[in-house]
Order: C-alpha cells, then sequence, then structure tokens
C-alpha cells in the first residue's frame, strides 16, 4: 500500500469515527444513554456495526468517549472565558455564569449530559460514571481556584456552594422562565461571595 493510499484509509477512519461520535451524541443527548440501542446509532450513522465496534469496543465505550467529547467542549469554552480574565476573579466568575445561564437558557437544553449519564449508570465504576465524576471534580477545583483569588477564607466551602448553585442551575433549565437564569446565577453567587468574607 502507498502512503497515500494508507493516508487516505487513516482519514477514512477518522471520518466514521467522528459520524458514529457526531450521531451517538446526538442520540444520547437527545433521548437518554439507555433509550438508545447501537443499532439506532449505526442506522442513524449510515455505518456498519462492525465499524462502530471497531472504533469503540462496547457501548460503554462509546458513552464514554461522548461525556468526553462533552467535557472537552465545555472546559474549552471555560479557558477562552478564564484567558480573558486572568487578572480580575470577580469579572471571571460573572463571566462564567454568563456563558453557562446562556447554555442553560438554550430551547433544545436537556441539562449536563454529565449529570444525565450519572443519574442513568448508578454504578460508580461504570466508565461514563467515571468521566462525570471526574468532570465535576475539576468543575469544583477550578471553582476553588477562582475562591482563592478572592481571597476568601474558606475557599473549598465556597466552591462547593458555587458548584451546587451552577448544577442546580443545570438541572433546573427546564422550570426557568427565559432570561431568568444569567441574573440568578450572578445574584445568587454575590450573596455566596459576600457571606464567604469577599
Amino acid at each position: 500500500m502507498t502512503k497515500s493510499a494508507a493516508k487516505a484509509n487513516d482519514h477514512d477512519a477518522v471520518d466514521v469515527r467522528d459520524r458514529i461520535l457526531e450521531t451517538a451524541s446526538t442520540l444520547f443527548y437527545t433521548r437518554g444513554v439507555r433509550a438508545v440501542g447501537v443499532d439506532l446509532v449505526v442506522e442513524q450513522a449510515g455505518v456498519a456495526k462492525t465499524s462502530l465496534y471497531r472504533h469503540f469496543g462496547t457501548k460503554d465505550d462509546l458513552v464514554a468517549a461522548f461525556l468526553a467529547r462533552e467535557d472537552q467542549d465545555f472546559w474549552s469554552t471555560w479557558d477562552r472565558v478564564a484567558e480573558k480574565y486572568k487578572d480580575d476573579a470577580r469579572a471571571e466568575l460573572d463571566a462564567h455564569l454568563e456563558w453557562i445561564g446562556e447554555r442553560v437558557g438554550r430551547r433544545n437544553y436537556r441539562g449536563c449530559p454529565q449529570i444525565n449519564v450519572a443519574a442513568e449508570f448508578p454504578e460508580a465504576d461504570h466508565p461514563a460514571r467515571k468521566v462525570a465524576a471526574a468532570h465535576k471534580r475539576e468543575m469544583r477545583r477550578r471553582l476553588k481556584g477562582i475562591a482563592e483569588r478572592l481571597g476568601v477564607g474558606r475557599p473549598d466551602e465556597l466552591a462547593g456552594q458555587l458548584a451546587l448553585l451552577v448544577n442546580g442551575a443545570f438541572v433546573s433549565s427546564q422550570v426557568l422562565e427565559a432570561g431568568e437564569a444569567i441574573p440568578l446565577l450572578r445574584r445568587t453567587a454575590h450573596a455566596l461571595t459576600a457571606a464567604a468574607g469577599q
């Protein structure tokens, strides 16, 4: 096989993997993981079942890849925002709450993918649940960094409170009025940081 043919095969394999993951991600998010079987994924992706299992050994691996993809999207947005406010922790927190509030306010928003999957898979050792748990630990770690920069007395406690606030917004999206998420998030965060001594 020539180098150009091998390169084309590699490119085709990446395209197939991406198509499977894109299709599965949409289905998992809109319908729920347990409600979506691999037969539906391969049908909608237009690939053979053997292709799915060549790229993702099991459905659990596909679910974990879906969450890892969501994780990457979430943290890349977080990092872009954080980069703009390196010298102003309060402005950074407000900016994070703004984009998170916008996300929660989308018409097609069905909640945080990590929370949704964790609710579907109670087993602590499930691959997808591990990705979800790591995501939530990382959020608290990042919020603690902001709390430390704010100079509050108990930054870990404030980080826990802010994590509860954000996760609460994720699961409350269906009952919030249009445009309500951002001001609620900000006012509550301001009250929490004021109570924490900042």
